[in-house]
């Protein structure tokens, strides 16, 4: 059993007992005793983060990626919490769970993933992205502390000219890790259930053939 300080938001069962995810938590618990680990475990851990709608858009990410949970430390983002931008109330579905330290119980099998613009850090499109990991993510108007970064498997950094802000980072994070997976083909049938019910938007047909939509 996994022991640790912390308080969670409220959640649907489904989120926390769900055949598909069991308990979300970095490396999660097996639900029975006959349930075997699972091959990826991918969560996002936010270092006292202060703008729920930063928070919100990381949920929608997360959402959209899916990801086992988000973990963060510090008050602030509770002290703010009304005002959210999770559109697609992602929080129904993956658990956001305020720990003490997010290190804390952590099992041998994931990995500590640090973002954060540090020199020696890895390149982002060089990186290759652990099966189960703990992305970890600095506060909007700070860094991660050496010691955290210290205790990390791996430092990435994007290479853009100036900073992101944090739900920025999470989704180019989140992609990349999508972009380079075998899960990364989609389909028509993918964006039917993706898009917004009022898109009916289709792709031009051309006679050479060199714009034509993905059979389903």
């Amino acid at each position: 059993m996994l022991v640790f300080s912390l308080r969670t938001i409220p959640s649907t069962d489904e989120a926390f007992t769900g055949k598909r995810h069991g308990l979300r938590f970095p490396g999660r618990l097996a639900t029975n005793e006959s349930e075997t680990m699972p091959a990826t475990s991918v969560s996002i851990g936010l270092i006292d983060p202060k703008s729920p709608s930063n928070v919100g858009a990381v949920m929608r990410a997360a959402g959209c990626y899916q990801v086992d949970a988000v973990l963060y430390t510090g008050s602030r983002y509770d002290r703010a919490a009304r005002f959210h931008t999770d559109t697609k109330s992602a929080r129904l579905r993956i658990p956001l769970t305020n720990v003490t330290c997010l290190l804390d119980a952590l099992p041998d099998t994931t990995q500590i993933v640090c973002v954060e613009l540090v020199e020696g850090a890895i390149a982002l499109p060089a990186f290759e992205h652990p099966d189960q990991v703990l992305y970890v993510f600095g506060p909007e108007d700070g860094s991660l502390d050496q010691a955290l970064v210290d205790r990390a498997d791996a430092v990435v950094y994007i290479p853009t000219v100036g900073c992101m802000n944090l739900a920025a980072t999470v989704n180019v994070v989140l992609y990349d890790r999508l972009a380079k997976s075998g899960a990364a083909a989609g389909s028509d049938e993918l964006i039917r259930h993706s898009r917004d019910t009022n898109n009916r938007v289709t792709t031009p047909s051309r006679s050479d053939g060199s714009f034509r939509a993905t059979k389903s």
